[in-house]
This record gives structure tokens, sequence and C-alpha cells, in this order.
């Protein structure tokens, strides 16, 4: 069975008619789309909590790659003694940027690979990461370097032509 949603112009007009409140230009001729996550809540916190001191690592990755979890959270998990509780610390865009700083550092290559291809990454951590011992974190850092100036140039050209 298909989870994909094939509706009619008759059920995406009931649809919209039943949420009104919901209605956005923007999603107006997508009905799914007008239908928003729950908010957290203390208790969806208080789950992201429990998943954090989960004895299993996999139940504690969850916890690690929630976008709504505590600051406290995100610092005790990003010195967990499993490498791969860091590793998704080190991907979650939502972490401080001094704990991608000390994660520049951690043991793992595979968590520093990650610190070097978050976003939000400081650039001295990028600098550290640039000189990192392992070829493939180093690697990484070259990649992100190259696809942030592809990015920048079709706005500069763009810019340039505009004047």
């Amino acid at each position: 069975m298909s989870c994909i949603r094939f509706n009619t112009p008759a059920q995406r007009r009931q649809l919209s008619s039943d949420a009104p409140a919901m209605r956005r230009a923007s999603v107006d001729d997508d009905p799914v789309a007008q239908f928003l996550s729950p908010a957290v809540t203390a208790s969806k916190v208080a789950r992201i909590r429990r998943l954090a001191l989960d004895p299993n690592p996999k139940i504690r990755e969850s916890a690690a790659s929630s976008y709504h979890a505590p600051d406290e959270v995100y610092e005790a998990l990003s010195r967990d003694p499993d490498p791969g509780v860091r590793a998704c610390i080190a991907k979650n865009e939502h972490v401080s940027c001094d704990i991608l700083r000390r994660l520049a550092d951690d043991p793992d290559e595979r968590v520093r690979g990650f610190v070097a291809i978050n976003y939000f990454v400081p650039a001295d951590a990028m600098q550290q990461l640039a000189d990192d011992p392992s070829q493939i974190v180093r690697g990484l850092v070259d990649w992100k370097a190259r696809l942030a100036a592809e990015n920048l140039e079709p706005q500069l050209v763009g810019s340039s032509t505009a004047s």
C-alpha cells in the first residue's frame, strides 16, 4: 500500500473548507501542507530528556538528532561515550557553536567529518578541520568550500549584471 495520497479537486476543496484557519496563500493548492506539526510541549521536551538517558545508543542518537532538545541535553550528548551519538550531535544544525568547536577535536574521524559539513560550524573550527590529520575530514572541508564558492558565484554574476 502506498502512503502517497491523490486527492480529487472536490476532496481538496473539502479539506480546505474544513481548515480555513490554516489556509495560507503559499499552500492553498496543497491541502496536506496545511497541517502543521504539533507544537513543542513540555511533555515532548521531557520525552527527549528521557531518550537522552536511555542505555541504548541508538535511542540516544534520536535525542541527539532532535531540533527541540534543551542545550544541556545537547551538551551531555556531545560528551557521550558512543561516537554515533556524538556524530548525531555534530550534524544537528541546532547545536551551539561552542559544542561544534569542541567536537572539531573529537577523537572519532566521523564526528569531525560531520562537524565539517554542518552549515553552522564556526569559521575557527573550520580552519582547524582544514588541517585535520584525516584526509577524509580535510576532503570534506575542501568539498564544502567548493560548494560554497559555486553557490556564491551565480550571486556575484547576477549582482554584477544588475549594475
